[in-house]
């Protein structure tokens, strides 16, 4: 089989805020024009590098704000926000702490954020993680980090502003996370709809799209990339699609349930695996409400793109769902890469195999082995290789890339 080569030219992102109650101008650490150059790994986020992959943020004036303080991604959302996604940062040594010095003017209502991730080889990267507050602890060592900055505001005319992000990576105590299964949870979904919307990661909404949304940034996978992906499945699991996270909710922002109470932004007090909504919606947790002070009106943890809720699941209403948040589990992955459909899941190694789903384009998926099986001619050659991404999921090794010629998982016994 022929593969290409890695596919590059792409940025990869991240952001996180840190809600600021005051009036306030944050001076900590800004850098002066003429002062000496940084340390191998103590560096100035470069604000000013704007492009389409970024969200509703300009440069000008020395400093990053809203391009439009009154704008919003749909008319009910409590808050406008903006993000800058920068270029990768090789560090000299390995470092899983990073320390953010932040020079900003934050009125009252409005909120900055710093995330961070780090990459963990190949596609693979840990969450985005807020490091305005207090140091970002990362999940392991990195060589390679991303920050991404998120302004947010409730106030048109008391928009926030940066004009500084100093940056320091370090090593600290860490304890080491065992290999694992991907997290799996039972959670309401509902569907997005928003056709013609833009998503918290910039991606403008098509008809049938094929994406998920999750109510926490943690998770948001930079534009056109599939670095966090779900596997979401009918309860029965007799129909499944593995689709990116590109939006944020629903209901809430900083709801990372899948997560550990120790790890999770906010909601520590709830069971793993619940999400706030559920939570207020069946036991009036938080009033009845959300982060915002909304009524919640349904229990959802999870939104579908039209797509995915309708050609992915064959849902016809809102419904209970098995949700895998397939980075929070480790082994060989691979990144569906069609000419832009998703594609077929196969019951076994075949074309003419039983359905069992669909596979988003830029989906990244777990390979736990491979088998032999039809040929096909793909994105990447010609090959009769298949990877089994889940229980009696199998798609073809032409469509997925791996960054390697050769299997990248054992083989199915």
């Amino acid at each position: 089989m022929v593969r290409t080569s890695k596919i590059g030219g792409r940025r990869r992102g991240a952001r996180a805020a840190v809600a600021l109650a005051a009036p306030i101008a944050l001076l900590l650490s800004a850098a002066p024009v003429n002062a000496a150059p940084l340390a191998a790994d103590q560096w100035t986020v470069p604000l000013s590098s704007v492009d389409d992959n970024d969200l509703n943020v300009r440069y000008g004036g020395g400093a990053l704000a809203l391009a439009d303080p009154a704008w919003k991604r749909t008319p009910d959302q409590p808050i406008s926000e903006g993000y800058l996604v920068v270029g990768e940062r090789a560090l000299s040594k390995p470092a899983n702490r990073i320390t953010a010095e932040l020079a900003a003017n934050v009125p009252a209502g409005a909120a900055v954020d710093v995330d961070v991730r780090g990459h963990l080889g190949g596609e693979n990267w840990t969450e985005w993680t807020p490091a305005a507050a207090e140091p970002a602890v990362l999940s392991d060592a990195v060589t390679t980090v991303q920050v991404r900055i998120g302004l947010y505001t409730k106030d048109s005319a008391a928009a926030p502003s940066v004009s500084s992000v100093k940056l320091t990576a370090d090593e600290g105590p860490q304890a080491r996370a065992e290999a694992a299964a991907a997290r799996t949870y039972k959670v309401y979904a509902t569907r997005e709809g928003l056709v013609g919307g833009t998503t918290a990661n910039g991606h403008v909404i098509k008809s049938r799209d094929h994406f998920v949304a999750l109510p926490s940034r943690r998770g948001l996978a930079p534009k056109n990339t599939g670095d966090y992906t779900v596997r979401v499945c009918k309860t029965d699991n007799s129909r499944c699609e593995y689709a990116p996270v590109w939006d944020v909710g629903p209901w809430n922002t900083k709801d990372d349930y899948w997560n550990p109470s120790a790890t999770r932004q906010m909601w520590k007090d709830l069971p793993q695996g619940k999400p706030e909504a559920q939570a207020a919606y069946q036991d009036n947790y938080n009033g009845g409400k959300d982060e915002f002070g909304r009524k919640v009106g349904n229990p959802a943890g999870i939104d579908l793109a039209d797509g995915t809720f309708w050609d992915g699941l064959k849902l016809t209403d809102n419904s209970w769902v098995n949700v895998s948040y397939l980075w929070t589990g480790s082994g060989p992955s691979g990144t569906v890469n069609t000419a832009g459909d998703p594609m077929n899941v196969r019951a076994s190694a075949s074309t003419t195999a039983a359905i069992k789903g669909l596979a988003a384009n830029k989906a990244k998926v777990l390979i736990e082995c491979y088998v032999e099986g039809e040929t096909v001619t793909g994105t990447y050659g010609t090959s009769n290789i298949w990877n089994r991404i889940g229980t009696g999921h199998y798609i073809s090794d032409t469509y997925v890339y791996t960054g390697s010629d050769n299997p990248v998982a054992p083989k199915c016994a």
